[in-house]
């Protein structure tokens, strides 16, 4: 979602800023903007890319402190008046802000009667007000000031406040929405995600809901919610810039597509045996008997992430023979859950600080649930507040379509299902030996997938122009279909829905015609007889046909018009190969649409407010 940057040390702070906002540029945004202190206070800010703000900024960016903002507009349109940073009538104060203040209005009419005039549709210009009205009261602390404001919001927030009666300090505030500190030499630095001051610094302080944190170009101080001063862990990055750069790609989207064999290879580095047959996972070996013998598995995510849930069900429930349901992380807490000591829920987020998922795991953890994470981004919020979890090390995904988080989601979810099989003897020594070898070759014929794309290619030519895409799958395969269709709709604006493949007949049947290209997604032995049924139904109403199939299923590929072809493996394996050709064909048709792929209109990549 929104992204903020801040920059306090000797050197031009506005090329520091902007630099950090391209870094943030992926999470989606409709406008951008920053702030100086050189004696005065100095906004820049409007609707549009970055590239519009660096050019509107030129050479003025003198000052040695400032802070900078790209906002994804929740109160109020994408406008140059929304956009942040927001002021105060006397211009000294600069504030910008991530996240919901859901009681903005309440807050807007107490300080309408106090004689404060405002110009924007936002919550955050109330907030920034509010601070000034305390700063009256009390003009020798900002961060006093801020404190008082907060205890008066509901909400979430992420927040860097400068101001020019206090020229050599930043003033930021956490409670819902992800802030950490950059520690330089001589040099601060703060943002939202860490891609924004990897190229400064490789140390870096997460600050947790309730902290505040004054930073000077010499150092910080973190202060809880009781304002008791706090002594907070430095983490090291590990984070390259060549891991956040495009190298040699036209998208950061077709880059980590073609980054999967080694994304996965990593994922299952140290962690599979195949000649022993084992599976290592530290980071859940402590809870392994409380996972074993749980009641059920409850599995809470969104979006991409929703999908690998509906492929770990199948797998949990064949491999290690437990309940499992998968629920939307935005509906969980709302439902009155009927969750408990004796459940496990696992939450999984490829960013960590999905803002939905984070409150499903609250939930779960007040109601006496064991949680798990599966999660990438090491030191999120999420890792920091399961009871235990696996890391994904897929490496930074930039691209706002997520691509590699969803194989490697796939892949540990695997390894759990297979590891919890093994201990709880639902999975013989023989099937699991069988399985992590096959896993094992995963990486190197997703690496055959993708040294032959002309004919997915020619495929997305071809179907470029189409209004609407049907996905059908059944088993392991139906969730690849629902992904499909996610990505085709994401960065190429066609209208696309994934079925189960039987469910075509109550309902999505009515929809095929000439003009209507059906995906279906047959690389399973067990459900083969019934794909082929479903095709020939689709054949029978003249539907284009493009079949995701194996080579050696000959039966599928002669009733299809267009096959792509994956090679074979196991079925509880199969989503890692089917899902290549899909996310190759909604990139190709995206491009081909001239759609903006790594930054698709209205979508931001970590989904950080409700």
């Amino acid at each position: 979602m929104c992204g903020i940057v801040g920059y306090v040390g000797d050197k031009q702070a506005g090329k520091i800023i902007i630099d950090g906002l391209k870094r943030l540029e992926y999470r989606g945004y409709d406008s951008a903007g920053l702030a100086i202190i050189n004696k005065q206070l100095t906004i820049k800010k409007g609707k549009g890319k970055v590239a519009n703000l660096e050019k509107m900024v030129g050479n003025d960016q003198m000052g040695t402190i400032g802070i900078g903002h790209t906002r994804w507009a929740t109160h109020g349109e994408p406008n140059d008046i929304n956009s942040h940073p927001h002021t105060i009538e006397s211009g000294k104060l600069a504030l910008v802000h991530n996240g919901i203040i859901e009681n903005y209005n309440t807050l807007k009419k107490k300080l309408i009667e106090q004689g404060y005039i405002f110009y924007s549709e936002t919550d955050t210009e109330v907030l920034g007000k509010l601070i000034d009205s305390f700063l009256k009261n009390d003009s020798t602390s900002l961060k006093k000031a801020i404190q008082l404001a907060l205890h008066q919001v509901h909400g979430t927030y992420g927040i860097a406040v400068v101001h020019s009666d206090f020229p050599d300090q930043i003033v930021v505030a956490r409670k819902g929405s992800p802030l950490l500190l950059g520690v330089g030499d001589g040099e601060m630095l703060i943002a939202s995600d860490a891609s924004a001051v990897a190229a400064y610094t490789d140390k870096v302080v997460y600050l947790d809901d309730g902290e505040i944190a004054v930073i000077t170009k010499d150092g910080y101080t973190v202060e809880s919610a009781d304002q008791i001063e706090l002594s907070k862990e430095v983490h090291e990055l590990a984070l390259s810039l060549d891991e956040i750069e495009k190298g040699g790609f036209d998208h950061f989207m077709l880059k980590e597509i073609f980054e999967q064999p080694k994304s996965i290879s990593d994922c299952l580095r140290g962690r599979i045996n195949a000649e022993e047959g084992t599976v290592t996972l530290g980071g859940i070996e402590s809870v392994m008997d409380k996972l074993a013998n749980a009641n059920r598995i409850i599995i809470a995510a969104c979006g991409t992430s929703w999908h690998s849930s509906l492929v770990g069900e199948y797998l949990f429930e064949y491999l290690a023979k437990v309940p499992v349901e998968v629920e939307y992380a935005s509906e969980f807490r709302y439902k009155e859950p009927l969750i408990g000591e004796d459940d496990v829920m696992i939450v999984i987020s490829q960013s960590g600080e999905t803002a939905d998922t984070l409150a499903a795991l609250r939930e779960a953890k007040a109601r006496g649930a064991l949680v798990l994470g599966v999660v990438n981004v090491v030191g999120s919020t999420i890792a920091r507040e399961t009871d235990a979890g696996v890391y994904i090390h897929a490496g930074p995904e930039i691209g706002v379509a997520s691509t590699k988080a969803f194989t490697a989601q796939v892949t540990v979810l695997t390894m759990m299902a297979i590891k919890l099989g093994l201990y709880k003897k639902t999975l013989s020594s023989k099937e699991a030996k069988e399985l992590i070898a096959a896993l094992s070759q995963i990486p190197d014929k997703i690496e055959t997938i993708l040294q032959n794309t002309d004919q997915i290619k020619h495929i997305s030519d071809l179907f470029s122009y189409a209004p609407n895409f049907l996905y059908l799958g059944r088993s392991y395969s139906f969730p690849v279909a629902l992904e499909g269709a996610l990505k085709l709709k994401e960065i190429s604006y066609i209208h696309a829905e994934g079925y189960p493949a039987a469910e075509m007949k109550h309902g999505p049947i009515a929809l095929i015609d000439e003009m209507m290209p059906v995906v279906v997604i047959a690389a399973t032995d067990h459900t083969n007889d019934k794909m082929i049924s479903n095709i020939e139904e689709v054949r029978a109403r003249k539907g284009r046909i493009i079949a995701i199939t194996t080579a050696e299923n000959t039966e599928v590929g002669n009733l299809a018009e267009f096959t792509s072809i994956v090679p074979e493996t196991k079925d509880v394996l199969s989503p890692l190969l089917t899902v290549i050709p899909l996310q190759l064909l909604s990139y190709f048709i995206a491009v081909n649409r001239g759609c903006n792929v790594d930054q698709p209109r209205n979508l931001a990549k970590s989904v950080t407010v409700e």
